[in-house]
């Protein structure tokens, strides 16, 4: 396991709606560059990883516009409906290529804030982990629980001390997060994330704290305040 190999998949084949955008999201432009080439660059830059699959829509054809397509170090597949669909193509894709104990970091590809040093203290807290773990934040804000009408109305305030938010990468062997995912989709369990996959198939993720600003651009406003955070790296 020590010289296991890091693999990068970096989902793609989402449309973004709540951008409201002609494109999707990982297509929009900070500083006149795609989203997903920023994203992609920050991540293999950093000279960790053995290769790099990007699932795609099959209706793509934003990608061969990016400088990321000039890159041999990265691979393209048919991504899927779901995030998890387009994981699961992607490690098939890489079948053949990473070994059973190889991680696989999946990582947002409208989440191009990752800092570098986060990136590198996951790798190497998680690095003799026998199923891995990913970026998270402590929840800082006060959470309400709410009644769910026209008008929401508080019911209850929710204790938040052991609460975290799910950032990405999240990193996880390569074997045992295929069959988290296969056993998911077969038994019809909802995967929002890799980590919910590997929790459902019995395994303990570790939550590895990040940098709060690594923020996944939802909405209009993100895109200028991710403008912002990277301009202060």
């Amino acid at each position: 396991m020590a010289s296991s190999k890091h693999w990068l998949i970096v989902p793609a084949a989402g449309i973004g709606q709540r951008m409201l955008a002609e494109r999707p999201k990982q297509y929009l432009r900070i500083d006149n560059r795609f989203i997903l080439d920023i994203t992609l660059s920050r991540m293999l830059d950093t000279g960790l990883f053995a290769g790099c699959m990007v699932p795609l829509n099959t209706e793509d054809h934003w990608w061969p516009n990016t400088d990321a397509s000039k890159n041999d170090r990265i691979q393209t597949c048919n991504g899927g409906a779901e995030r998890a669909d387009s994981v699961l193509s992607a490690l098939s894709a890489l079948a053949g290529q990473a070994a059973a104990d190889d991680w696989v970091l999946v990582h947002d590809a409208a989440r191009p804030c990752v800092h570098s040093a986060d990136l590198a203290n996951l790798i190497s807290t998680l690095s003799h982990h026998p199923v891995g773990g990913l970026l998270a934040a402590p929840v800082a804000d006060t959470l309400k629980k709410a009644k769910l009408s026209q008008l929401p109305e508080v019911i209850g305030t929710v204790d938040r001390s052991q609460l975290w938010r799910a950032l990405t990468p999240q990193m996880f062997r390569y074997a045992k997060l295929v069959e988290a995912l296969e056993r998911a989709f077969n038994e019809g369990q909802p995967v929002t994330d890799e980590s919910s996959a590997m929790e459902f198939s019995g395994n303990m993720p570790v939550l590895v704290e990040g940098r709060s600003d690594n923020i996944k651009i939802t909405v209009p406003a993100d895109l200028d305040l991710a403008g912002f955070i990277l301009s202060r790296f």
